[in-house]
C-alpha cells in the first residue's frame, strides 16, 4: 500500500482517525519525512530464467560495501555507479560473484544493517534504476549479484516501528515486533539485557533498542519479507546473504539462539529464493554454520571458526594446519568460506592480523581459495589493504578502496574530504601499482582464482586424501577424470612431502606455478616432492 502524496498530506494535516494516520505512517509525512513510502503491497512470482552461466556460485564472490567501494559524484561516499564501472576489474580478477552489504534505506549513515525500507534504494548510493543498470553490467560479464537482506530486524526508526511505538496496540505494526507489558527477567545476550523501557511496554532487540527486532510468530511479518524478496527477485537480483537468520525466533531466556522455529523459517526462505532459476543464498549463523548450511535449511552458510584457523595455519600454527586439511571431511561443500570480513569479531583486516607478511598472506589466501565451499573476498583484501588505526568498532575494517596512490582520495573519490579516512598504506598497496607488478598480492590472487576458473575440480569437485607432515598440507579434487593434487608448504624452511597412494607411474603436471617441470609417480604409485619454504603448489595427475 502506497498512498499517493498528495493525498497523504491533506490527510496528514487533517488530523484523520487513528487507522488513516497509521496508514500514513507507513509514508513518514506525519513526522516530517516525506522521502519515505514504504510499499507492503504482496508481489506475485515472476520467474526469468537466468543469463548467468551454470555453477557460477561456485566460482570467487566479493564483498563489497558500496559506501566504500567507488564514488561516482564527488560526494565522498560509493555509489552504485561507482560501482557499475569497476566491473570489468572484478571480472579480471576473476571473481564471478558479488555480495552487495546493505543498500536498502538505512537510519545508520554508515553500515546499513538498520533497515528503514526493505524495497528501497538508500539514495547515497543511487536509485532503483541505477542498481538496474548494475544487474544488467554484471550479468553481462557473467558475474552473478546477491545482497544483504537484514531479516531479523528494523531500524527503531523504521515507519512501522514508530508507528508501533505512537500508538501501542492500536497501531496494525504493533504485533509485527516483540513485546511485553511487565519487564521480562533473566534475560543476558551476550552481556547485555535485550529488552528496552518504552511508554507503550518493553520490546525486544537482539543487537540493541536501535534495531527492534521482528515477530515472526505473526504470519504477516513473514508474509511481508517473502514479498520483499520476491520485489528484488523479480528485478533480476541473483540471490541473497540473509542476516542473522538464528534469531528469528526467541523462546524464553534460555531458549533465544538457534531455535527450531528460525531453522523452519530459513528453510521457507531458502525454497522461496531458490524457485528462481540459479538463485544463490547463503546465511550468517555463527553458532552453527554446518547446520545452517543443510539442503533443507539454508544451502550455504559462512564457515565461522575456519577464518582464524586459517590465518594461524599461515604463521604455520600446527594445530591449525590440521584444521584447515580436516575441515572439510565433515563440513558440507557449499560452505560459504572467508579469510575477513566486514565485522571485527572474525578478526581484523587480514593485512592487519599477519602485520603485513606478504608470504604468510599469499598461504592464508591460497589456503581458503583452493578448498571446497564458496569463497568470499573482502574488499581490498585483494591488494592487501591495512585497517584504519584509531577508529572503534567495525570502521577500521571499511576504509574507502585504495585504487590509486593518492593520499587524499585513493582513487576512490575525487572529494577533498572521504567519508572515512584512506588506508594507511595506500602508498603501496593499491590497485594501480599491484596491476603493474606480477609478483603483488592482486597478481597471486589472479592466479588463484584462474586456477579456480578454470579446473572444474577446484571448483566443485570432491575433498580426498588430506594429509598433514609437519608444516605441509596436502589434498586432492576430483570431478570426473580431473583430478588435482594440491600442496601447501607453511614452513619457513623447505620441506618434503611423501605420497603412497598414487596411480603407479602417474605424471604430475604443475597448473602452478606454471613453469614447473613434471614430476612422476613411482611403479608402486610413491612420490616424494621438494617443496620450497612457504609455497603454493598444485598438479594436474594425468595416468
Amino acid at each position: 500500500m502506497v498512498l499517493p502524496f498528495a493525498a497523504k498530506w491533506v490527510a496528514c494535516q487533517r488530523g484523520l482517525r487513528s487507522a488513516a494516520r497509521s496508514a500514513l505512517l507507513l509514508a513518514g509525512l506525519c513526522f516530517g519525512a516525506a522521502s519515505f513510502a514504504i510499499d507492503t503491497s504482496p508481489v506475485l512470482a515472476a520467474i526469468q530464467p537466468s543469463t548467468l552461466p551454470t555453477n557460477w556460485q561456485r566460482g570467487a564472490f566479493m564483498e563489497i560495501f558500496v559506501r566504500a567501494y567507488k564514488d561516482s559524484d564527488g560526494d565522498g561516499v560509493g555509489d552504485l555507479k561507482g560501482l557499475t564501472q569497476q566491473l570489468d576489474y572484478l571480472k579480471d580478477l576473476g571473481v564471478t560473484g558479488i555480495w552487495l552489504m546493505p543498500i536498502t534505506t538505512s537510519a545508520d549513515g554508515d553500515h546499513g544493517y538498520a533497515t528503514t525500507d526493505f524495497r528501497g534504494i538508500d539514495p547515497a548510493y543511487g536509485s532503483l534504476e541505477d542498481f538496474d543498470e548494475l544487474l544488467r553490467q554484471a550479468h553481462a560479464r557473467g558475474i552473478g549479484v546477491v545482497m544483504d537482506y537484514v531479516i531479523n530486524h528494523s531500524a527503531r526508526h523504521h515507519p512501522m516501528f514508530i508507528s508501533a511505538l505512537k500508538d501501542g496496540p492500536a497501531s496494525p505494526f504493533y504485533d509485527w515486533f516483540v513485546w511485553e507489558k511487565d519487564a521480562p527477567q533473566g534475560w543476558d545476550i551476550w552481556g547485555k539485557n535485550p529488552w528496552t523501557r518504552t511508554h507503550k511496554g518493553h520490546y525486544f532487540g537482539t543487537f540493541g533498542k536501535h534495531m527492534p527486532d521482528f515477530n515472526f510468530m505473526n504470519p504477516a511479518v513473514l508474509a511481508y519479507h517473502q514479498d520483499s524478496l520476491r520485489f528484488w527477485l523479480n528485478r533480476g537480483l541473483d540471490g541473497f546473504r540473509l542476516d542473522a537468520v538464528p534469531h528469528l525466533v526467541e523462546n524464553s531466556a534460555k531458549d533465544w539462539n538457534d531455535q527450531p522455529e528460525s531453522r523452519s523459517i530459513t528453510g521457507e526462505l531458502r525454497a522461496l529464493i531458490t524457485a528462481y532459476s540459479q538463485r544463490h543464498v547463503v546465511c550468517e549463523a555463527t553458532a552453527n554454520p554446518q547446520v545452517y548450511a543443510a539442503a533443507d535449511i539454508c544451502g550455504s552458510a559462512f564457515a565461522f571458526g575456519l577464518e582464524r584457523n586459517l590465518v594461524k595455519a599461515a604463521k604455520g600454527d600446527k594445530k591449525a594446519i590440521r584444521y584447515v586439511a580436516d575441515y572439510f571431511t565433515s563440513a558440507p561443500q557449499t560452505m560459504a568460506t572467508f579469510a575477513a570480513n566486514h565485522d571485527i569479531f572474525a578478526g581484523a583486516r587480514l593485512w592487519d592480523q599477519l602485520r603485513g607478511n606478504l608470504a604468510q598472506y599469499k598461504l592464508a589466501a591460497a589456503s581458503y581459495l583452493l578448498q571446497p565451499g564458496t569463497p568470499f573476498i573482502y574488499y581490498g583484501e585483494e591488494i592487501g589493504m591495512a585497517g584504519i588505526q584509531g577508529l572503534d568498532g567495525d570502521e577500521p575494517l571499511r576504509a574507502p578502496m585504495s585504487w590509486t596512490s593518492d593520499k587524499r582520495g585513493a582513487g576512490f573519490t575525487t572529494s577533498i574530504k572521504p567519508f572515512r579516512p584512506i588506508a594507511p598504506n595506500v602508498a603501496r598497496y593499491n590497485v594501480a601499482a599491484q596491476l603493474a607488478d606480477p609478483n603483488s598480492l592482486l597478481s597471486f590472487y589472479k592466479s588463484m582464482l584462474a586456477l579456480r576458473n578454470t579446473l572444474p575440480s577446484l571448483a566443485s569437485g570432491s575433498y580426498d586424501a588430506p594429509v598433514v607432515q609437519g608444516g605441509v598440507m596436502a589434498y586432492r579434487r576430483t570431478l570426473g577424470a580431473e583430478t588435482t593434487l594440491v600442496v601447501v608448504n607453511y614452513d619457513t624452511k623447505a620441506s618434503k612431502l611423501a605420497l603412497k597412494d598414487l596411480q603407479p607411474m602417474a605424471t604430475l603436471v604443475s597448473a602452478y606455478p606454471a613453469k614447473a617441470k613434471p614430476v612422476a609417480a613411482n611403479a608402486r604409485g610413491g612420490l616424494r616432492l621438494s617443496l620450497p619454504a612457504q609455497s603454493v603448489q598444485v598438479y594436474r595427475l594425468q595416468p
